[in-house]
């Protein structure tokens, strides 16, 4: 496939779209400590693809629609008496999984090929694709410049969020909803499976390399949006899936800062006398 292919040109787009939108929200997903939360609605949302593919209807809409009410199940069962939102986030996953598996053994002959949703395809996005993406990130970008203090507010002191006034099941949901919708707009990109990647990855590089919030956001999303384009590149040089080499670029990239915090760490120690 020659690099200047429209088809890898498409994909360079969308990997960027999906890596600068994915770093953003995933510093709140990181910040929130949400990595569990966003990885269950990569696998609770797979009922509503199974629907969407059984009503002949776009995948990542079922999948997207299906999303939203785990999203209300899990603030509803957070709230119930003696549970806490780590276990609401594992009774969604297991409950929406188990649901999605139902449905495909009800069905005789069953045969739609889910593998494009579960794995990615980035190299195939049309241009349909890379609009619902930009749709996605200006639509998120929006909700989070409008909230973005009082979600970080609500995330680091809670008790003031309270004291302020603030309404905390509301702010809560509009967090969760964009962290879904991102999910969805970066599947066609890495697949359901990956996707966790491209959003915690990046924030949480960006958390090691420096402790200012206001940082984070353009530390993350630069570091999404590289390792995407580089992620199509790799695919495309030795025809290997874009979609995990870009989710292998964000953990070797993490594992590098990783390992820098670790030297600088004991750089900085005092020496024993």
């Amino acid at each position: 496939m020659s690099w200047f292919d429209s088809t890898v040109h498409r994909a360079l787009i969308e990997a960027a779209l999906v890596g600068a939108l994915g770093g953003v929200v995933g510093v709140f997903v990181v910040v929130r400590r949400l990595p569990f939360f966003t990885m269950a609605l990569t696998h609770a949302t797979f009922p509503g693809v199974v629907i969407a593919a059984l009503l002949g209807v776009n995948l990542y809409l079922g999948g997207g629609a299906f999303g939203l009410l785990v999203v209300l199940a899990v603030l509803a069962f957070s709230r119930g008496r003696g549970q806490d939102f780590t276990a609401a986030t594992g009774i969604a996953l297991s409950g929406g999984f188990a649901l999605g598996v139902v449905l495909v053994s009800a069905q005789d002959g069953f045969s739609k090929d889910l593998t494009a949703y579960t794995v990615g395809d980035i190299l195939s996005v049309g241009t349909a694709d890379l609009a619902t993406t930009a749709a996605v990130a200006v639509v998120a970008a929006a909700v989070l410049l409008v909230a973005g203090k009082e979600l970080l507010l609500a995330a680091f002191d809670p008790a003031g969020a309270a004291a302020a006034g603030l309404p905390a099941v509301l702010l809560d949901f509009v967090l969760l909803a964009v962290i879904e919708v991102t999910v969805v707009a970066t599947v066609p990109a890495l697949g359901a499976i990956l996707a966790v990647a491209l959003i915690v990855g990046p924030a949480a590089t960006a958390r090691l390399l420096t402790d200012r919030i206001a940082l984070m956001f353009p530390v993350a999303a630069a570091l999404g949006v590289a390792c995407g384009l580089a992620g199509v590149w790799v695919s495309t040089q030795w025809d290997v899936a874009a979609g995990a080499s870009i989710a292998l670029l964000v953990g070797l990239v993490f594992g590098l800062a990783f390992l820098g915090s670790v030297v600088r760490g004991r750089a900085h120690r005092p020496v024993p006398a």
